[in-house]
């Protein structure tokens, strides 16, 4: 069979042709797609400066569907979707990250970390938790032991939340004996409650022993002992604090002037608490030193205690206690100027917090609102 070369000569040129054609298109196309992406990229920014989040999200997902390697534009989107409370979603965007296995250690860290935070704004605490714990010995190790901290806070698991305490101290990023101290007290109130008042006593032995200078450990053990039937013990307990922190007596003068007429220790309890009120004129101490200057055979009336506190300081706590023991010209209209006057009052014997302005009818270690400790002065609102 004769083979015609002039088909040869004929295909050569045509397969050149279309060699070059085919690279041409390729090359368009690459330098189409490489526009694509950034274009859309700045476009997300624009976007995003703008405070237009959806228009933002939806070319960021153009970007990443161009270029679905670029990390930084997963890590973007997934940022975007936490803010936006999104986040299965971002959860989505952060798990196929970590599902890559051409990430580097540091990026692969990052999206741990990222993952760990997605968890913690949906409230998943125990995916966060695990999640957290894989960033053992990274950058992210000091923020992920913080994280860990407030959630065994928030789910009241103290024990968990003081291994993480010393941890956290043991690396040098502050003291948190204090914290120790309020786990321990913690720890040792669910024990009373459950009647295991030696167990309890013991637990808050130790919190003393962290934080010598806490009060709150001096006071729980003072009511500890109270129900142990040491009332002595437990007023020598409040005597050495007043002495040791001022500010913390109108927190626990009440329960000290009924130890003191309970010791039968009065006149030294009127002492220690009228040295306090001529240093700090408390409500709460007034109310104690009424209290107990009533026993006494010379004592003043609480009427001229009230009347003396309200010539210092405008108080109408005070005067709603003054008015309650008087006889009114028209004294059938007492019981209503009372209530009135109560009423009134009611807010202003509340606490509040320093950090964010929680108010509570009771004294609170911890702030029920932003959860920060010993954020509570222990002064009533009208004092504040």
């Amino acid at each position: 069979m004769n083979f015609d070369l002039s088909w040869i000569l004929l295909g050569l040129p045509l397969a050149f042709v279309l060699g070059w054609m085919a690279s041409s298109f390729d090359l368009r196309q690459l330098r189409m797609q490489n526009r694509q992406a950034p274009k859309a990229y700045f476009k997300g920014l624009n976007f995003l400066l703008n405070e237009q989040q959806d228009k933002a999200i939806d070319a960021f997902v153009e970007a990443v569907q161009s270029d679905p390697d670029t990390s930084e534009l997963h890590f973007a989107l997934g940022n975007l979707f936490r803010r936006r409370g999104e986040y299965d979603r971002a959860v989505r965007v952060h798990e196929h990250l970590l599902a890559r296995g051409d990430l580097s250690q540091a990026e692969s860290e990052r999206a741990q970390h990222a993952l760990a935070l997605d968890f913690l704004k949906a409230g998943l605490l125990d995916r966060a938790e695990d999640a957290l714990r894989k960033l053992h010995n990274t950058p992210y190790e000091a923020q992920s032991l913080l994280s860990l901290l407030a959630i065994y806070e928030r789910s009241r698991d103290w024990e968990h939340a003081s291994e993480i305490a010393e941890k956290l101290q043991a690396a040098g990023h502050g003291s948190f004996s204090s914290r120790q101290a309020h786990y321990l007290c913690e720890q040792a109130s669910v024990k009373a409650k459950l009647g295991e008042l030696g167990r309890a006593k013991a637990l808050l032995d130790q919190a003393i022993a962290a934080a010598p200078q806490a009060p709150r450990p001096h006071i729980d053990l003072a009511n500890i002992m109270k129900s142990m039937g040491d009332a002595l013990a437990a007023y020598q307990m409040l005597s050495a604090l007043i002495v040791q922190d001022s500010l913390m007596i109108p927190l626990i003068a009440k329960q000290f002037a009924a130890l003191a007429k309970e010791c039968q220790r009065t006149d030294q309890a009127l002492v220690l608490l009228q040295t306090s009120y001529k240093k700090s004129a408390s409500l709460d101490v007034l109310d104690a030193i009424v209290q107990l200057d009533a026993l006494t055979p010379s004592g003043n009336s609480a009427r001229d205690w009230y009347v003396k506190h309200l010539e210092n300081e405008p108080s109408l706590i005070a005067a709603a206690q003054w008015i309650s023991g008087e006889k009114l010209e028209h004294e059938q209209f007492h019981p209503q100027v009372q209530r009135a006057l109560d009423h009134a009052v009611t807010p202003l014997r509340r606490y509040r917090c320093a950090a964010c302005g929680f108010d509570a009818v009771q004294h609170y270690w911890n702030c029920p609102g932003c959860q920060t400790w010993d954020s509570y002065p222990a002064k009533r609102i009208e004092e504040l």
